[in-house]
This record gives structure tokens, sequence and C-alpha cells, in this order.
């Protein structure tokens, strides 16, 4: 860990503490959807699989080159930009489950966070990390449920829906507040920020109106439509090591009994 890093750290401890303890809900949501869809659908694989493990770490490293590549909005200030990483968290998600969607939201987040650092008191990194949760796990669980293209275009759009409405009231009610206090930039100058490059934005509400919903829309309907062109093409490779973790989960039970 770099010593700028580090030093945000612990300048903001009790902030990463409660990030902390929101991935670790999340993860327990993920466990608890996931297996209980499992026992649904009598279905014996394990959550985890070594394979699936490894896949987790293949597409958080390409979600996480993916976050560095930003882009603003031209209805949006500045600390608002668009990234591309859901798009590997969506496809890992939709072929490894719920919990693996997890893992490679928060791991994308260590990496990005190890190779560039945060710039925003790790606000914004919680807010990649909720909010992307937000859109991948209600997508995932629908379609874990019945794995059909008709599922995961309609898993897609209610997590779009779901990512949008969250999102949009996450950062007015916790976000925007917190990022103020670890700045100490009172709340009307992230509002004036807002104002100087949309002039419908005049509080608080209307900056999450009429930048983050949009964005959030933005973000979750590219996503959906390029996971939806790729996926089918990659599904036979994920397809197989799916059926690898399958395997090596069966010959675990044989070699037990």
């Amino acid at each position: 860990m770099n010593n700028g890093l580090w030093t945000s750290v612990k300048d903001n401890v009790v902030f990463v503490l409660v990030s902390v303890g929101i991935a670790a809900a999340l993860m327990l949501i993920a466990y608890a959807a996931e297996k209980a869809i499992k026992k649904r659908n009598h279905d014996t694989e394990r959550v985890l699989s070594t394979r699936k493990i490894a896949m987790i770490g293949v597409f958080s490293a390409i979600a996480a080159v993916l976050m560095l590549f930003e882009f603003p909005l031209p209805f949006a200030p500045s600390f608002y930009e668009l990234d591309f990483s859901e798009i590997p968290a969506l496809v890992g998600t939709f072929a490894f489950g719920p919990v693996a969607g997890v893992m490679i939201e928060f791991v994308k987040i260590l990496l990005k966070l190890l190779m560039k650092g945060t710039s925003t008191a790790f606000v914004g990194d919680l807010a990649n990390f909720v909010v992307g949760c937000s859109f991948i796990l209600p997508a995932s669980i629908i379609y874990l449920f019945k794995k059909t293209r008709k599922t995961a275009l309609i898993g897609s759009v209610t997590g779009t829906l779901i990512m949008t409405v969250f999102g949009t009231a996450f950062n007015a009610i916790y976000l925007l507040p917190a990022f103020s206090k670890l700045y100490g930039l009172p709340l009307d100058a992230i509002v004036q920020m807002g104002n100087a490059v949309n002039g419908n934005i005049n509080s608080i509400v209307t900056l999450v109106v009429f930048a983050v919903a949009p964005m959030n829309l933005l973000k979750g309907g590219s996503v959906s439509l390029v996971t939806m062109l790729i996926y089918k093409k990659l599904s036979p490779i994920l397809k197989s090591a799916a059926i690898s973790g399958k395997t090596e989960h069966v010959k675990q039970v044989e070699t037990v009994k």
C-alpha cells in the first residue's frame, strides 16, 4: 500500500470502517440470496469454487483497469464521472452468481485504490461499490432464477432502475453530506459546482435529480446493452469455467465419501 493511500485511510478511518461494514452487509445479502435460490433450484454446487475465485480475479482486474478511464458528463459537476467498470462485473455475476458479482465490485475498488489511490476521501470509491452492487445484485438474482436471455434483460432493466433510485437517494442522504464533512466544504458550495455546469441545479435535491439520476440511467443502460451484446459470445468460455467448478465439487464430494 502506498504512503498516500495509507494516510488517507488514517485520516478517514471512521468512514473506511463504515464502508467495510457496508461491504460485509452486501456480501451477506448476496450469499443468502444465492444459497436460497440454489436450494430452490436443487443446485448443490458451491457458491465459490477455486475456478470461480480465479475468474473473479480476472474480471476484477479488467474492471479495475476500466475504472481508471472516467469520462466527464456535460450535465454534472466534475466529481461525477462515468466509467464502464460494471461491464465485467455484470458479465461475471451473470456467469458465477451474486456473491461473485459483489466480490468483483469489492476487489476492483481495492485494485483501483492500490493503483491510483483516492481523490475523494473514499467517498467516490464507496459510491462506486455500493451503487454498483445495487445494479448487479437485483440483475443477477433475477437471472439466477431462470438463466435465459429474457430474464437477463429483465434483470438488467430492473437493476438499472433500482440503481437509479437508490443511487440518487444514497447520494442525497449520505454521500454528499459525508463528502462535505470530510472535505470541510459546505453543501452550498457543492451545489454551486453543479449549478456552474447545469442551470437546473440549485439544491441538493436538484443536484441528485439532474446529475446523479441521469448518470446512473446512462450507465445502467449502456452497461446492460454491451453485456447483452457480448455475453453470448463469452458464454462458452464462462460455461466451461462453471462446468470445471461443478466437476471439482463432485470430485471433492466423492473423495469425502
